[in-house]
């Protein structure tokens, strides 16, 4: 059973985060030779001043 952890900036619409679910079940599906029903994904939002890149906050 595929648990796919997402994390991203916050804001992303429903629509947005739906029809990436339903891309990246489709990829899990045919790589892993899974069945949908077993692909979990979880969609964490991140506050853009709580994420860094080479020291830089996203926010800045």
């Amino acid at each position: 059973m595929p648990l796919i952890q997402i994390q991203l900036f916050e804001g992303r619409s429903n629509e947005v985060k739906r029809d990436y679910a339903i891309a990246i079940t489709e990829a899990a599906v045919e790589i892993m030779g899974c069945s949908a029903e077993s692909v979990d994904v979880i969609y964490q939002d991140v506050k853009k001043s709580d994420w860094a890149t080479a020291g830089k906050l996203w926010s800045d």
